[in-house]
């Protein structure tokens, strides 16, 4: 087996010997990190940064519910890494991590390949000084068999945009088959009730309607079309407020929206879901949202700790049990003061822990020592697509919650995506985007139909 050929730092032979941070993954901690440590013009001088990722575009994670149900572009709202890269000040290396030499200070990263299975760029090997790893989460199906098989998982962008075209596609094949529609031909069985499933199946609702609506007449979207949302836990969203919960499922039984809650899935079939009490879900079309895990390929970084679902085990500081190795966002497994669980994998958590990683290097830069970083909770917001959002905000009311809905509830979750946007484009390009999306909305379907 040929050895990865170990890549120096872009523009080493002039660096001066300027520190090197490396960053794998290009989510949004990775991204918003990497971003504002190229902006700062006093780290410039002194360092070095490199984003290492397998995609080579980003796309905000929360969107993905609306790009399965086809309710969003994508195209409207990617960042292309090598653009990004230019504009702010750093590189960018296309490859997923596959191993680690700590001894080396090495990152070691596969090959990559064109669709006809042409080399783009071959094994190789990323030194650093300092290593962030921030590779994100990806399906966790417990094992249940058939899941791999038959159900479309959503923590891609390819993998969204295939489950809309599949959908897509089967209406198109249920008004053109010369039969009947079959029973839960046309069903959608959304496994796991948390922000993810329960977004999309509200999401679904207008968007299956939409999509029948669209000169395919033979479908009666209120008889053939049917959202089912199954969920292991006594209620949906058991990660919030039962205030939250309740809420969120009166708006989805009122839309027609069928829940199963208290429900394990045993199996996924082709033609639909099988449940641990013996009943089975007749559905052609399942979506996976069931739980998350950091991906496989932590638990063997040359003997760094992880903990039961792959996550990086990390010090107040971010730091691994290797100072020299941090680790952010959905990966790491942050301790929290006074709390039994870490620091839940949130976007909010994405954001804070890449600002607070910027202070960080800057520390290590100067030989200060690093600070511990906080979570804050600013709460919890749920969008049921063009229907309602809802949700509560942290830190009011003398430090208790605030439950909110409405027009001001959609403008705070908005706001989690604007705050987003500007960390990677500034304000400038974030509102440009918004008039430019505004505009071309006027011009186009309501909903994705290729």
């Amino acid at each position: 087996m040929t050895a990865p050929r170990a890549e120096a730092p872009p523009g080493d032979r002039h660096d001066g010997g300027l520190h090197h941070i490396v960053v794998v993954g290009g989510g949004a901690a990775g991204l918003e990190l990497v971003t504002r440590l190229g902006d700062t013009l006093g780290l410039r001088r002194r360092a070095r940064v490199t984003l290492i990722d397998r995609a080579r575009t980003h796309l905000w994670k929360p969107l993905l519910h609306a790009v399965a149900a086809g309710s969003m572009n994508p195209s409207e709202h990617e960042v292309n890494y090598l653009a990004q890269a230019h504009w702010h000040h750093f590189a960018y290396r296309y490859g997923e991590l596959t191993g680690l030499d700590r001894a080396r200070r090495e990152v070691q990263v596969a090959a990559t390949h064109d669709e006809e299975g042409r080399e783009i760029t071959p094994v190789r090997a990323f030194r650093y000084d300092t290593l962030v790893i921030a590779v994100g989460s990806v399906t966790n199906d417990f094992g249940t068999p058939g899941v791999a098989e038959h159900a479309v998982p959503l923590e891609t962008l390819e993998q969204a945009v295939r489950f809309n075209r599949r959908l897509v596609n089967a209406c198109i094949r249920a008004h053109a088959q010369s039969g009947e529609i079959r029973p839960g031909q046309l069903h959608v069985a959304i496994i796991g009730a948390g922000a993810t499933g329960t977004e999309l199946a509200a999401d679904l609702h207008h968007t299956a309607r939409q999509v029948a609506a669209h000169g395919l007449d033979r479908i009666d979207p209120k008889k053939d079309i049917r959202i089912l949302l199954i969920e292991a836990a006594e209620r949906l969203l058991p990660a919030l407020a039962p205030r939250i919960s309740e809420r969120t499922l009166r708006l989805l039984i009122e839309l027609g929206v069928i829940v199963r809650t208290g429900a394990r899935v045993s199996e996924v079939r082709a033609d639909g879901v099988a449940l641990a009490d013996g009943a089975f879900i007749p559905s052609e079309l399942v979506v996976w949202a069931a739980g998350v895990k950091a991906p496989a390929v932590l638990a063997a970084l040359d003997g760094l700790e992880v903990n039961r679902i792959n996550q990086l085990v990390v010090a107040p500081t971010l730091q691994t049990a290797d100072p020299d190795i941090f680790a952010i966002g959905d990966c790491a497994a942050c301790p929290r003061p006074g709390q039994a669980t870490p620091v839940p994998p949130r976007a909010q958590a994405a954001h804070q822990q890449a600002a607070h990683m910027v202070g960080q290097i800057r520390r290590r830069l100067e030989g200060k020592p690093l600070v511990p970083y906080r979570y804050r909770d600013f709460g919890s917001l749920i969008t049921l697509g063009e229907y309602e959002t809802i949700g509560s905000l942290m830190g009011v009311l003398g430090g208790r919650s605030l439950f909110i809905e409405g027009y001001i509830a959609r403008l705070m979750y908005r706001s989690l995506y604007k705050m987003h946007e500007m960390a990677v484009q500034g304000r400038s390009k974030t509102l440009i985007g918004m008039l430019a999306r505004g505009l071309s909305r006027q011009a186009e379907p309501q909903v994705k139909l290729h």
